[in-house]
């Protein structure tokens, strides 16, 4: 299969390219394709001739979609549009990455595929609107929800708490809690589900669940490092944007397809960051 991958400049972008082995992949990071510009979209198509986009690309800023909201949906909504609208023209197939911030945190079991999406927050907004946009567009079309996404490269959740060291006190929010997801291991559930031609929304996310608190307690133990970790309340956060206390993920889809479990991911970016660091990255 020729896949396309859009957003290859981030963190499940850079994860891709390996899970995709078996596949000829061609990989463009936003400096060589915006998808907000239909032309470029249409362009990018034309000559790479894909069977499937996979869209990763993303305003992924909770807090500064906020502020930004109109930049939020365009690249959150106009975007995927624009890679379903073509990608539909030449009979090609989509996979568009979205969030469990669709919902709205009100739940007391993990969401699944059927459940009402309410989002709360401009990003969630957005990303829901982006999913209807791609499946009115064409319908061969995967949409895959993932939650609180993390990757070695960027500046996510784990890597601002390795890089604040050790022998300090940590305070973490113990009331937020979802299903931490290691890219690596969610591009390889890409690789597999793109297999099965089965469309629609999938729910794919770490196995089980933690708070924050509970993510970042482990982080330190697995790196080793010293530090105490204190559970404190949301309210002593300054985050401009509301977020679901509650975005744990599962799948009732008859893929069953299912992720390692979030403490696997865990023990794996870990193992990634020892290697780094004695090579001296």
């Amino acid at each position: 299969m020729k896949i396309l991958i859009t957003g290859a400049g981030g963190q499940l972008g850079r994860s891709l390219p390996a899970a995709l082995f078996r596949h000829v992949v061609t990989t463009l990071p936003h400096k060589e394709l915006d998808i907000t510009r239909l032309n470029q979209v249409r362009e990018a198509i034309r000559i790479y001739r894909p069977n499937l986009v996979i869209n990763a690309a993303a305003f992924s800023s909770v807090d500064a979609a906020e502020g930004q909201k109109d930049q939020a949906f365009r690249l959150n909504l106009l975007g995927p549009e624009n890679i379903a609208k073509v990608t539909a023209e030449y009979g090609a197939a989509i996979l568009h990455v979205s969030t469990g911030y669709v919902f709205d945190g009100a739940a007391r079991l993990p969401y699944r595929e059927i459940d009402q999406p309410n989002p709360i927050s401009v990003y969630g907004k957005s990303k829901l609107a982006g999913e209807h946009a791609v499946a009115a567009a064409n319908p061969l079309h995967y949409i895959v929800r993932t939650a609180w996404l993390y990757h070695e490269a960027g500046n996510g959740f784990p890597n601002k708490l390795t890089s604040l060291g050790t022998g300090r006190e940590i305070r973490v929010n113990r009331e937020q809690r979802s299903s931490p997801t290691y890219a690596p291991h969610l591009a390889r559930g890409i690789a597999d589900l793109i297999e099965t031609h089965i469309y629609g929304t999938h729910h794919m996310a770490g196995t089980g669940s933690a708070s924050r608190f509970e993510f970042a307690r482990a982080l330190y133990s697995f790196l080793g490092l010293k530090a105490e970790v204190i559970p404190v309340s949301v309210k002593e956060f300054s985050e401009f944007a509301e977020r679901p206390k509650y975005s744990v993920l599962t799948s009732r889809r008859e893929t069953q397809i299912r992720l390692p479990d979030w403490e696997q991911g865990l023990t794996d970016f870990a193992s990634t960051l020892r290697r780094a660091r004695a090579a001296g990255v």
